[in-house]
């Protein structure tokens, strides 16, 4: 069933409470359409009063940043044998190689890799988990999750829903093109992670190929 029209049949707390328990358990790990929900529920609050665009906003940054925290939990805790099973149980988003790239990522670029993955569709699945296991300070995780969390969620509600309310008739008879770009822009940037993850597997493996002289 189209998310939009699922979302259309329930009273506007459950919308409050979808939105922020899907949010919340994809920033904890687990690899759902967040995004998607997100859009929707904002495009819905563009043309429905029952549906209050600001608790909306609050509810989805609420589950951004409580699920990035309990994913640091339960990454700090677990560690790295924790990206082993999870690499077993979601090959496709925690396969070896994108690990390597998400670490790379943080090794390189700290908070930053936290505030700005919650805007890259496979980063935001990482975020919680890996800062744990890399044992990122958390008062630093604490402020990049809560910054990227209002930046994120806020602001794609704030924008979703003054698109709606501009252009309300344009978006009854077109709604699906919000969805579909935000499937496409999640998609692209898999891809390119994906691309990266590849590379930095490849060098890898080059690397251990090579053979070692014979005075060592």
């Amino acid at each position: 069933m189209h998310v939009q029209e699922w979302l259309d049949t329930v009273p506007a707390a459950a919308v409050y409470a979808v939105v922020g328990l899907v949010i919340g358990l994809e920033s904890l790990g687990i690899p759902l359409p967040g995004e998607i929900i997100l859009v929707s529920a904002a495009l819905m609050s563009s043309q429905h009063s029952g549906i209050n665009p600001i608790v909306l906003g609050v509810c989805a940054t609420a589950g951004a940043v409580i699920g990035d925290s309990i994913g640091y939990a339960i990454g700090r805790k677990g560690g790295r044998p924790l990206l082993a099973w999870l690499g077993k149980k979601f090959p496709k988003h925690f396969g070896e190689a994108h690990v390597a790239t998400a670490e790379r990522s943080f090794e390189k670029w700290g908070m930053w890799a936290v505030f700005f993955g919650r805007f890259v569709a496979l980063l935001r699945i990482f975020a919680g988990p890996l800062a744990g296991v890399l044992h990122m300070p958390y008062w630093k995780f604490f402020i990049a999750n809560l910054l990227g969390g209002i930046c994120w969620a806020g602001g794609t509600t704030a924008v979703i829903y003054y698109v709606g309310v501009v252009a309300e008739d344009w978006l009854k008879r077109f709604s699906y093109l919000g969805l579909v770009a935000a499937v496409l822009i999640g998609l692209t940037s898999m891809l390119i992670l994906k691309r990266k993850a590849k590379k930095t597997q490849a060098e890898h493996e080059d690397r251990e190929a090579e053979p070692v002289g014979a005075g060592e």
